[in-house]
């Protein structure tokens, strides 16, 4: 069979090649039949995969008969580990030639789960039990009465979450055992991993793979390997979570008055020459370092040698290293309690962590750190097996607080520094107080930048935002009204912050009265919750402009919410529901619905802790 002629030169030829080389390349395959084409475009990809310098464009191994996706990964995130271990499934299932397509869970289509012949979730817990934002849709219809039965299909669920709470790993396990209700069988038994999770993760997602790719191989396509024609992706950063970038301090001031009840820092990062690049909503991770005061006190109290060489993992430090540097000495978790009580013989302790004391696990967790457990429950720890029980340091996320258009090569952070006195010792928060402790110019910080795709302004700048964000939460805000300031953006800009007192907690004040003299923030609402009798938040706030609100909402604008996620953000939820219902007319129920209807326009994103 003869080839088609073709007698003009296609623009996309022209733009890759020229037009002189796009003419001789018409003239060179115009007479050529189907065979010699075929036999051409893999002699030619053969010749880019054997050149030297292909560096214009990557050469990449691309099924060419895979059937239409047949494995679905599905992840649900907070912070980020959902998405990168998903990610890294899906490479692995590229690499081998096979087909898979990767969702995030709020744009995953559900209708098409009854379909599904192989499927893979990677979801986090928040908090204590709770899905991440972007997941409640997509959870909500698998745990619902919606959801179809599946019996053709084979299923693997990864659960991320905290060992600290009680409901450690709740979403992934519910989803687990509800989607084994409607028919479907395991490909692979669910995997539960804490904070630290990539001992678990790599394990689970190496057999998820193998048992994956033997599902698939009859299917299997055969690979052909193709030149993409486009430009290459812009060069990332060589820094990241696992190669953190050493910033430099600028400025490290505190912002709340002297005799406030709280110490907030503003904390200005330099990150010249780095590569890290940043947009409003993302957050900056911090690598701390445990106090030295704390870790004195730990080989003090357990009677240890700050200087024994200890080995985890291949690598060896002297036990004072492993507790300042690299091991989770503040907060505590459940593996290190069970552990604990074995040793220290505590009954009271072994009571705590039984089934059905969650009340009293969450209290404990949330009252004590781990040297006050061990000062309360005496036991003698062998510093061998203490450094393997204690669960690594972890990076601390923060919300940025600057937009790189208005600081340039710089990232601002609002921290609270956590310092206050319990059962007779001073405690401290891990990064909080590493912060804190920087002097400018001298003390330099590792950090890395955690994108939050699910925290963005809105593409169009004649939108309206509210922002909610009390206490350290109005740093995005902050962020927000810089980057709308910059670009010229013409919808309006409205701001709930609130805190304890006005003449010595109001965050950043004169910049607010600044932008809105500058008309760059045109509305400010301010709650302050101790300067009177009756304690007043900005859920109370919300009420009062509720009319306003409902309009700016009615109207196109977009919602976000950063802050505290135990209290905070569902009472603020919940003063929504009375304002949509009050001022929309509508039912409770039809509220609920139309303030999720914003959520899945991603107009109502929240970023909470």
């Amino acid at each position: 069979m003869s080839a088609s002629p073709v007698t003009a030169t296609p623009p996309f030829i022209n733009a890759l090649l020229g037009e002189d080389q796009g003419a001789l390349l018409l003239k060179l395959v115009g007479g050529l039949d189907t065979s010699a084409l075929h036999w051409l475009s893999g002699y030619t990809a053969g010749l880019a995969a054997r050149a030297p310098q292909a560096s214009a464009v990557p050469v990449t191994p691309v099924p060419v008969a895979a059937p239409a996706a047949p494995f679905t990964i599905i992840y649900g995130t907070q912070t980020g580990n959902s998405r990168l271990l998903a990610e890294r499934l899906k490479h692995q299932v590229a690499s081998a030639g096979l087909t898979a397509r990767l969702f995030r869970a709020s744009d995953y289509p559900v209708r098409e789960l009854a379909k599904e012949k192989l499927l893979c979730i990677v979801i986090s817990t928040q908090g204590d039990g709770d899905p991440p934002d972007d997941s409640r849709g997509f959870c909500e219809f698998i745990l619902g009465k919606r959801a179809p039965r599946v019996e053709g299909l084979r299923y693997a669920v990864l659960g991320l979450g905290d060992s600290s709470y009680p409901r450690f790993c709740e979403v992934g396990r519910a989803l687990d055992v509800r989607l084994a209700e409607l028919g479907a069988s395991r490909l692979l038994e669910r995997a539960d991993c804490d904070v630290d999770f990539e001992p678990v993760a790599k394990g689970w997602l190496d057999q998820a793979f193998t048992l994956a790719r033997e599902a698939l191989a009859p299917q299997a396509p055969v690979a052909a390997t193709v030149v993409p024609m486009r430009e290459p992706a812009a060069k990332a950063s060589a820094f990241s979570k696992e190669a953190p970038y050493t910033a430099e301090v600028l400025l490290n001031q505190r912002i709340t008055a002297r005799g406030a009840l709280k110490d907030v820092r503003h904390v200005e990062l330099s990150l010249a020459g780095s590569g890290l690049e940043y947009a409003p909503g993302d957050a900056l991770g911090v690598w701390p370092h445990n106090p030295p005061e704390l870790v004195a006190l730990f080989l003090s109290e357990l009677r240890l040698d700050g200087d024994a060489p200890i080995t985890r993992d291949g690598r060896t430090l002297p036990l004072a290293r492993w507790l300042g540097d690299a091991l989770e000495i503040t907060k505590l978790n459940r593996p290190f309690l069970e552990r604990h009580a074995a040793l220290s013989g505590s009954a009271a302790l072994r009571e705590v962590l039984e089934p059905g004391r969650a009340d009293a696990f969450r209290a404990l967790l949330a009252g004590h750190q781990v040297i006050d457990v061990l000062r309360a429950h005496k036991a003698t720890w062998d510093a061998t097996e203490l450094v393997k029980t204690l669960r690594k340091l972890t990076p601390r996320l923060y919300s940025i607080a600057s937009s790189p258009k208005r600081v340039g090569e710089e990232a601002h952070l609002t921290v609270a520094v956590v310092d206050y006195t319990a059962f007779d010792l001073r405690h401290f928060g891990a990064a909080s107080h590493h912060l804190a402790t920087r002097t400018a110019g001298t003390d330099p910080v590792r950090v890395f930048v955690e994108p939050n795709e699910r925290f963005r302004l809105p593409e169009d700048g004649d939108r309206d935002v509210l922002m909610i964000g009390p206490g350290t939460g109005v740093a995005p805000f902050r962020a927000f009204v810089q980057e709308r300031a910059e670009t010229g953006a013409k919808g309006r800009n409205w701001l709930f912050f609130g805190e304890q007192h006005f003449r010595t907690q109001f965050l950043y004040q004169t910049e607010w009265q600044e932008a809105l003299k500058q008309q760059t923030l045109h509305r400010l609402s301010l709650a302050f919750s101790r300067d009177r009798a009756q304690k007043v938040y900005v859920q109370h706030r919300l009420r009062e402009a509720g009319r306003d609100v409902y309009a700016w909402l009615e109207g196109g604008a977009h919602l976000y919410v950063c802050g505290d996620a135990q209290r905070m953000a569902p009472d603020v939820h919940e003063a929504l529901v009375d304002i949509v219902s009050t001022h929309g007319g509508k039912r409770r129920e039809d509220a609920h619905a139309w303030l999720e209807a914003l959520r899945e326009q991603r107009r109502y994103l929240r970023d909470v802790y």
